[in-house]
C-alpha cells in the first residue's frame, strides 16, 4: 500500500516536471501559475496552461487546498437562468475569476429565498472563498453565515447608500422616477403598470416606489386597477395590454411603465394585433434594454444597465479581499442610461 501511494506520488511530481520542461519554466513557477496566477505575467500563465493541456494534466484541487488552505472557488446566486441579463452579469465574473484561477459556481434561486440560502449553503460547505448574490431579499441566516465564516459577498443589480451590505449596480427606485418624469415631461397624467411579482424580489418592490414617488410629486396617482402584476414573460404583457386597451379612450392610461423590457416587447406585440400603435395612441416604457428592444419597430424607449460590468466590478472587490488588497468589498454605484426611442411621445393637451 506504502508502495501505491510512493508511486502515485513520484508519478505526480514527473508530471509536474514534465509540464515544467515543456513550458521552459521551474516547477514552482507552474505552481503558481495554478495557485497564484495574478503573480505570474501572462504570458507564462498561457504558456504554461498550454503545456499543461498538451499533457492532459490538470492540478488536484483537493491537494491545492489542503497546501495552501485555499480553493479558489467563488460562488454566484442568481434568481433565475431566463433572463439574458443575468447570463451578462456572470459573463463578466467568470472572465475575471478565470484570469484570476478561480472556479465559479453558479446556484439559481428561482426567487425562492429559502432555495437561494440552500445553494448558498451547499457552496459553503464546499469551501467558498467568495460569494456574489443578487439583491438584498435573501434570508437573514444567509448573510449571518457568511459573516460567521468571514466570507466576503457583494449584493449586486441593486444599489442603496444606506444598505449594511457592499452593493454593486444601481438604485431601481431612482431609475424609475426618471422613467416616470420622462413620461410625465411628455404630457401624461393617465399612467398604468405592468410588472412582474413583488414578492421576494426587493428590485421590482423598488421600481414600483420609484413610479408612484414621481407620479405623487405630480400630484398624481396610478389607479389599482391600472397595475397589472404576473410572469416576466411576452404572454403576460401581451395580455395584460389588451386588458388596459379594452377601457374607452377617454379613461385608458396613455402611458404604460413596464417592469422590464420582456414584458413591454409582449405589450407591443399585442398593439400591432390590436391595430394600436406607440406613440400615436399610447406610450410605453421597458427596463434593461435586450438586444431586440432597439430593433423592435416601433424602438423601445428604456433604461440600459451594464450587467456585464456589474459582474466585472462585483469579481475584482471579491478578488482585492480574498487576495488580502483591501479589508472589505466596497460598494459601486453603475447608473443605468436612459434610451429615448419612439415608443414614448408627447400626449396632445387635447386629448389628455
Amino acid at each position: 500500500m506504502t508502495g501505491t501511494k510512493r508511486t502515485r506520488e513520484g508519478s505526480g511530481r514527473v508530471k509536474l516536471e514534465a509540464v515544467a520542461s515543456a513550458a521552459n519554466v521551474s516547477t514552482a513557477t507552474v505552481s503558481r501559475v495554478f495557485n497564484e496566477p495574478d503573480k505570474v505575467s501572462e504570458a507564462i500563465r498561457e504558456r504554461v496552461k498550454e503545456a499543461a493541456r498538451a499533457l492532459n494534466w490538470i492540478p488536484n484541487a483537493a491537494g491545492r487546498a489542503l497546501a495552501s488552505s485555499r480553493t479558489h472557488i467563488a460562488g454566484a446566486i442568481i434568481p433565475t437562468l431566463d433572463n439574458e441579463i443575468f447570463a451578462h452579469q456572470i459573463g463578466g465574473m467568470q472572465a475575471v475569476f478565470s484570469n484570476a484561477g478561480f472556479t465559479l459556481f453558479l446556484g439559481c434561486s428561482n426567487y425562492d429565498p429559502l432555495e437561494g440560502l440552500r445553494q448558498a449553503e451547499a457552496m459553503l460547505a464546499r469551501g467558498v472563498e467568495a460569494i456574489a448574490l443578487v439583491g438584498e431579499n435573501h434570508p437573514a441566516e444567509l448573510f449571518a453565515a457568511l459573516k460567521a465564516r468571514d466570507i466576503p459577498y457583494v449584493v449586486t443589480y441593486s444599489y442603496s447608500k444606506l444598505s449594511e451590505h457592499p452593493c454593486i449596480g444601481f438604485d431601481n427606485r431612482a431609475a424609475f422616477i426618471r422613467m416616470t418624469d420622462h413620461l410625465l415631461a411628455l404630457g401624461h397624467r393617465r399612467f398604468a403598470g405592468i410588472f412582474q411579482p413583488v414578492a421576494n424580489n426587493d428590485r421590482v418592490a423598488a421600481r414600483l416606489a420609484g413610479v408612484r414617488d414621481a407620479l405623487a410629486a405630480a400630484d398624481l396617482a396610478m389607479a389599482d386597477e391600472n397595475l397589472l402584476v404576473g410572469p416576466s414573460t411576452l404572454e403576460f404583457g401581451a395580455e395584460s395590454f389588451s386588458h388596459l386597451m379594452t377601457r374607452e379612450r377617454e379613461v385608458r392610461p396613455t402611458a404604460i411603465v413596464c417592469g422590464n423590457d420582456n414584458i413591454a416587447l409582449g405589450a407591443l406585440m399585442a398593439a400591432n394585433a390590436l391595430g394600436l400603435k406607440a406613440p400615436t395612441d399610447f406610450s410605453i416604457t421597458g427596463f434593461d434594454d435586450l438586444a431586440i428592444s432597439s430593433r423592435f419597430a416601433p424602438g423601445l424607449t428604456t433604461m440600459k444597465v451594464d450587467n456585464q460590468s456589474i459582474g466585472t466590478s462585483a469579481a475584482n472587490q471579491l478578488l482585492a479581499v480574498v487576495t488580502g488588497r483591501q479589508a472589505g468589498p466596497q460598494s459601486e454605484e453603475v447608473a443605468p442610461v436612459l434610451q429615448i426611442r419612439d415608443s414614448s411621445g408627447r400626449w396632445p393637451q387635447d386629448r389628455a
